[in-house]
């Protein structure tokens, strides 16, 4: 009996030690951060003409073709990604590098830890903006709210992004999580 307990304990110690060690945390939430994530809710059109647009479309859909099947559920992340990095002065590659990392361009990837949707949003991230009923699994959302939360974290790294990755990944002062970023960019750079 004392065995089937401690077996029991394991799992749940494992996902605690995860929790609090690797995933992003609402005590790291700055007021500037708060009015980010709000202010992000009201974007504009990214490409410069329709004719830009297609050819990057294009091009990026066949890159992650193998990783979502539905045409038209690529265009939609595509798109979410260029505006939204454009909104917050990200290199593209760099967030599809981000995506491709956190879900594999998987719009409906939870992690043991709860995070969730492409960009692996924690959800503690709604209520700190006072918006609860948003929906973390869908595209525009979690992407406006992963290229907000990036952004935040390169300003308070003072431009350093291979820092702000490792704090938005939970792992700061580390270097294997920027890395892999940094190589799955490569995949989408022109």
């Amino acid at each position: 009996m004392l065995n089937c307990f401690k077996r029991a304990l394991v799992p749940a110690f494992l996902l605690f030690t995860y929790n609090s060690l690797f995933a992003q945390t609402p005590f790291d939430v700055s007021p500037l951060l708060h009015k980010a994530l709000k202010q992000s809710f009201a974007q504009a059109t990214s490409f410069s003409d329709r004719f830009e647009a297609e050819v990057w479309l294009i091009d990026m859909s066949g890159r992650i073709s193998h990783l979502v099947e539905d045409k038209l559920e690529r265009i939609e992340i595509l798109r979410a990604a260029h505006a939204h990095a454009q909104a917050n002065q990200l290199p593209i590659e760099t967030v599809l590098g981000l995506i491709e990392t956190e879900s594999h361009f998987n719009r409906f990837a939870r992690s043991p830890a709860g995070a969730q949707g492409l960009m692996q949003i924690m959800p503690f991230w709604k209520l700190e903006i006072g918006r609860p009923l948003d929906n973390l699994l869908d595209i525009e959302t979690n992407i406006r709210y992963g290229c907000t939360i990036l952004r935040h974290y390169i300003n308070r790294e003072k431009g350093d992004i291979s820092k702000a990755l490792a704090r938005y990944n939970g792992s700061r002062g580390k270097q294997v999580y920027p890395n892999k970023v940094f190589a799955n960019q490569t995949k989408y750079t022109p």
